[in-house]
């Protein structure tokens, strides 16, 4: 009877040295699965994205993109939200949702917009967290998709998770894991690593039974609940 081979556990780094070769072999193979990542919410403009991003909170991308479409027909611009029903503009977001909280973010985000800063999406981080429904994740992914503007590292729950089981942090806090991603990945990668993890953890380290053996980074990674 053949024999079950089983792998070495993978080995955790214990120099700086070796934790910066395994953060290059990190981002080289998420440089090889996707190349050219990028936010999955469909939007023609800054406003769009914001609207698509507030609504993806506890909501799947899909449903959004399923949504979004009817919404910016109804609603084509940001004065049409800001002048908005809520308790309709709730039915129409009904299905992503949370859907009372978030139409009352939506129209008063419109509104903020319209009258302090003059109907612009603002581009600087201190800004944006002015306006209702925006923390820094959403921030981040307005100011990166929209305008290119390295704020920081999105961290959703894909990126929370992976994180922690790739052992880039230890920390359950969004923004402590942000902080964390900051000091580690270089800089001018923030904008692409956000969206290259958040796929990775969408398609193949996902949240129950990650698909550990057709990944490319199984021989390096030794989070507790692989799948073996």
């Amino acid at each position: 009877m053949a024999k079950s081979i089983v792998k070495p556990a993978a080995k955790r780094p214990k120099t700086n040295a070796e934790r910066q070769a395994r953060l290059k072999q990190i981002l080289g193979a998420l440089d090889q699965l996707y190349p050219n990542a990028t936010c999955a919410l469909h939007h023609r403009n800054a406003w769009e994205l914001l609207v698509a991003t507030i609504l993806s909170a506890q909501c799947t991308d899909q449903r959004v993109n399923m949504v979004t479409p009817r919404l910016f027909e109804k609603y084509p611009t940001i004065v049409d939200f800001a002048h908005a029903n809520q308790q309709e503009l709730a039915e129409d977001i009904r299905s992503t949702g949370f859907f009372n909280n978030k139409a009352k973010s939506l129209i008063g985000a419109a509104r903020t917009i319209l009258e302090n800063f003059g109907g612009e999406i603002p581009r600087m981080m201190e800004d944006l967290l002015t306006v209702p429904g925006v923390a820094r994740k959403t921030a981040n992914v307005v100011l990166g998709t929209a305008f290119g503007i390295t704020s920081g590292v999105v961290v959703d729950t894909h990126v929370q998770r992976v994180s922690r089981r790739l052992d880039l942090t230890k920390e359950t806090d969004p923004v402590k894991i942000e902080r964390d991603l900051m000091k580690i990945i270089p800089k001018e990668r923030w904008i692409l690593f956000s969206h290259q993890v958040i796929h990775f953890g969408r398609n193949i380290c996902i949240a129950r039974k990650p698909r550990c053996a057709e990944c490319l980074l199984d021989p390096i990674c030794y989070a507790e609940d692989k799948t073996r």
